[in-house]
């Protein structure tokens, strides 16, 4: 059976190279040879950050061992690496000449490997392209990023240049659509201002929407519109009312084709994003949830999905909820205790982040820190002095910088990838996770607040607004997986170095939830006092 032969070979192959960056290969190599074999789907969660990739082997090796085709869906700078290092190393051990493309118009009777982005393969599954074959087994390597890559597949958008086609293509019909922008631009424009410069469409704003769509399709009559109306359902009567309806909407360029189409289906999210300063808009509309969208999908083909930490219970059940996984094999690896271990520094009677306290204690542990990693010594090239400040909310992170700032100087980088050494880079969790990989290990990262979504952003208001009315629990089903998700990520190059995780948010000793984020951390040890020696490597 293939999982013997690929048992063998690649545990021959790591004796050979000395590979013991990560414990587990022969087990999810078995593993994927054995969802290769049966064509059964599986869900994996390999304890180990993307970015460092050190599990790659262990679902390259069936793919290039199996007799027919594979496809393996993972991000370019990821597939570079395959290409260039790791296939033609387990090839050249292995003695297999198995045909290695990039190109997704795959040639009959295909029997290679295709390597595509997460981009282009949900692009073709969820909207029904042909472009790659179904009933070829695949393995998707970066599920973490799952249900957002496919919520921005489903997503579209009007940008202001879609206005000026719109009038191209309607040239005797360019009023009404100038005023339907002006009153769009008034009522966007008058939103209190938010951080996050995106709005949900209100009622009214729906209704200029349908009254514009209904002045463009359909043929003038006596009755009047009700502009309150519900933009999605009167949308829904006009077309099974009007059967002239078909040349005129036709006429519409595809950006608007696209946006009145994802508006009529259930479920959707509509809402603006702002660009004040030049007095523009864009439109946008997409699922509250994806799960609907993508389970369509999961019996195309047989489907390997591996992520680094994707729920913390063995079957995912939350997470397979999130994406619209059925029944297939879980398996979860933990990380090891040995090498991944972090030191979590968790202090007590901490001030709450949303009292007047808090700004000065988090400055304050912040720049204690710092001294313990200054008092490192020079000469010590082993351990990396880089420091890095996780906190999201943009007003606070402006302040704390600048206090940091104010003693330690040039060291100080907001949001950069280009800092020294013995650098404190200071940023929100976004810029992190997009550049962590490309920064060194940092010795010391401090988490000023859990990474929990703000129900101040109306994206995420609109989504706890449908769980509330599925009659879900809103928090454990979305806000608190999301949270966990992003924490482990942000940790996984502090696991890397061994170096130390300061948990500033007071929650974790006081909610329910807080064993939960301790266990997403895990392994650790922790400590509620600040410890030098975990600082100088003597631990």
């Amino acid at each position: 059976m293939i999982e013997v032969e690929v048992h063998s070979s690649l545990r021959a192959f790591l004796r050979e190279q000395g590979n013991r960056a990560w414990p587990h290969h022969l087990t999810m190599a078995r593993l994927v040879a054995r969802a290769l074999r049966l064509g059964r789907s599986a869900l994996i969660q390999t304890g180990s950050p993307q970015s460092m990739g050190s599990y790659r082997l262990s679902y390259l090796s069936p793919a290039l061992l199996w007799q027919g085709p594979v496809i393996v869906v993972a991000p370019e700078l990821v597939q570079q690496r395959l290409i260039e290092v790791q296939i033609p190393q387990l090839q050249q051990w292995m003695k297999t000449d198995k045909a290695i493309i990039t190109d997704y118009a795959l040639p009959e009777n295909f029997q290679g490997l295709l390597l595509t982005s997460p981009e282009i393969w949900l692009s073709d599954r969820l909207k029904n392209l042909g472009s790659i074959p179904t009933g070829i087994p695949t393995i998707f390597d970066g599920a973490d990023e799952l249900e957002e890559l496919a919520r921005e597949q489903l997503t579209v958008c009007l940008q202001p240049k879609d206005w000026d086609d719109l009038m191209r293509a309607f040239p005797h019909q360019t009023e009404p659509i100038l005023d339907a922008r002006v009153q769009l631009t008034k009522e966007l424009f008058q939103h209190p201002v938010n951080p996050y410069e995106c709005y949900l469409i209100s009622r009214s704003e729906q209704g200029i929407l349908q009254h514009l769509y209904e002045s463009l399709t359909m043929p003038p009559s006596n009755g009047s519109v009700d502009r309150n109306a519900d933009f999605i359902t009167s949308v829904l009567g006009a077309i099974a009312t009007d059967n002239g309806q078909q040349t005129a909407e036709d006429k519409l360029p595809p950006a608007w084709q696209n946006f009145w189409e994802r508006s009529r289906s259930s479920n959707q999210l509509m809402w603006a994003e702002m660009k004040r300063a030049k007095g523009q808009f864009s439109l946008y509309c997409g699922p509250v949830e994806v799960a609907t969208a993508l389970e369509k999908i999961w019996h195309q083909d047989p489907v390997v999905l591996i992520g680094a930490a994707l729920d913390l219970e063995t079957e995912a059940k939350v997470y397979r909820q999130r994406v619209g996984l059925k029944d297939l094999t879980c398996i979860k690896f933990s990380p090891d205790r040995q090498n991944e271990l972090i030191h979590l520094y968790l202090p007590d009677r901490l001030p709450f982040p949303n009292t007047p306290q808090f700004q000065g204690f988090l400055i304050q542990e912040v720049r204690r820190l710092i001294e313990e990693i200054d008092k490192l010594p020079v000469n010590n090239t082993d351990i990396h002095k880089l420091a890095v400040i996780l906190v999201e909310d943009t007003p606070l992170r402006a302040q704390v910088a600048a206090a940091l700032a104010g003693e330690f100087g040039s060291r100080v980088q907001v949001e950069k990838t280009r800092v020294s050494n013995n650098g404190i880079l200071v940023t929100g969790w976004e810029f992190w996770r997009h550049h962590q990989e490309t920064l060194p290990a940092p010795q010391l990262l401090v988490i000023a607040t859990l990474p929990i979504p703000s129900l101040e952003n109306p994206l995420v208001a609109g989504r706890v607004i449908y769980y509330k009315q599925q009659r879900q629990d809103w928090f454990r089903l979305y806000l608190l997986p999301v949270a966990l998700s992003e924490l482990q990520r942000a940790i996984a190059p502090v696991r890397e170095s061994q170096g130390v995780v300061a948990l500033l948010d007071s929650r974790v000793n006081h909610r329910s939830y807080g064993s939960q984020v301790l266990e997403a951390l895990s392994p650790l040890a922790r400590i509620n006092y600040l410890d030098t020696n975990w600082f100088t490597g003597d631990r």
